[in-house]
């Protein structure tokens, strides 16, 4: 009677999440990987319901990404046009463990006779963490102590960037009020993006907040941003609201997206084990270049090409990753300033 109360709430929760869905969404969507400790870990109503909430991120989605900046606070400074980009994507469970949940994007761009798979982000999410991996600036990252009382009935959200090393994290509460979930961390560090990464060099980081809201057709990630400048004394550069849309969507070529998963999904699993010794071992660590760390990720999304083309195994795969990773990581961080240099 009680495992029957447990998914009683839970398609409870799963009902309000997804209203407006139908029975043929929730037919289409991949199952998530058999999980026999989620009953042990069971922690009440609340936590049935944020369950569901991040399992309903998983999906196929028409995306959009849209950043505009809103109000500048350097003199001098001239806001940049608005930016929006899209694409489609494939988000899948890849763990689940009850109070861990690891959701895998998988990006699929170009025309649909030729579509183009780029390995994108990663957000893993734990219930009630003792500690969570933050971002320290200049491309280093620290373990922070989450205290007892900030810690219950919350989860961390912890992002990882294409090679799977960390981008930023933070912890918050699911809430489920007016029939809306939401999940929205304090202010965190986190660095730049790609696309200003790749294209200025007027700022070091961006204090953001950062809020997942579940849709009646996907979910939303609202993003209140700070862009800053660490030179001496942080200083805010200017504001920038940004707004990516997750719609559910089935017109584009999932089959090629998990193709190349089903390809490489070992090796990424490796990868994923590695940065988390690194991780587990070591209070802190960084990546030794300076802004855009495309020398480090390069060449570990090529040994996925290898492997999803048949030509390279996964043992000699990972001793080649592993060189790459050693190249660039230090346990040794130093003073913020000379980071950023």
């Amino acid at each position: 009677m009680v495992a029957l109360g447990r998914r009683v709430v839970a398609a409870l929760c799963f009902v309000v999440i997804s209203f407006g869905l139908g029975p043929e969404w929730a037919a289409a969507q991949p199952a998530a990987p058999a999980s026999p400790s989620v009953e042990n870990v069971h922690r009440g109503e609340a936590f049935d319901c944020d369950r569901q909430a991040i399992l309903a991120m998983a999906g196929n989605f028409n995306v959009t990404f849209d950043f505009t900046e809103t109000v500048a606070f350097a003199a001098d400074y001239a806001l940049k046009e608005p930016k929006l980009s899209g694409g489609h994507e494939i988000v899948r469970v890849i763990e689940d463990r009850g109070d861990f949940i690891s959701l895998q994007h998988l990006l699929v761009v170009g025309p649909d006779d030729a579509p183009i798979v780029v390995k994108h982000w990663r957000q893993d999410w734990r219930y009630e963490p003792a500690r969570v991996l933050v971002f320290l600036g200049g491309n280093a990252w620290g373990w922070r102590e989450v205290a007892r009382d900030s810690r219950a009935g919350a989860w961390s959200q912890t992002v990882y960037q294409v090679d799977d090393a960390p981008r930023y994290g933070g912890v918050g509460r699911w809430s489920h009020l007016q029939g809306i979930s939401q999940w929205e961390p304090g202010r965190e560090w986190r660095p730049l993006p790609r696309r200003d990464a790749t294209t200025r060099n007027d700022y070091h980081a961006i204090d953001a907040v950062n809020r997942h809201v579940i849709t009646a057709n996907g979910w939303v990630h609202e993003q209140d941003n700070t862009k800053l400048r660490l030179a001496g004394e942080p200083t805010a550069l200017v504001r920038e609201i940004g707004v990516n849309t997750y719609r559910r969507f089935e017109a584009f070529p999932i089959a090629a997206a998990e193709q190349y998963w089903a390809a490489t999904k070992d090796y990424w699993a490796a990868v994923r084990a590695e940065w988390s010794k690194i991780e587990n071992d070591n209070p802190h660590f960084a990546i030794r270049l300076v802004g855009e760390p495309e020398a480090l990720y390069m060449p570990l999304l090529e040994i996925a090409g290898e492997i999803e083309a048949g030509r390279l195994a996964q043992e000699l795969a990972m001793e080649r990753a592993r060189a790459v990773m050693a190249q660039y990581l230090t346990t040794e961080v130093g003073a913020l300033a000379g980071r950023l240099q």
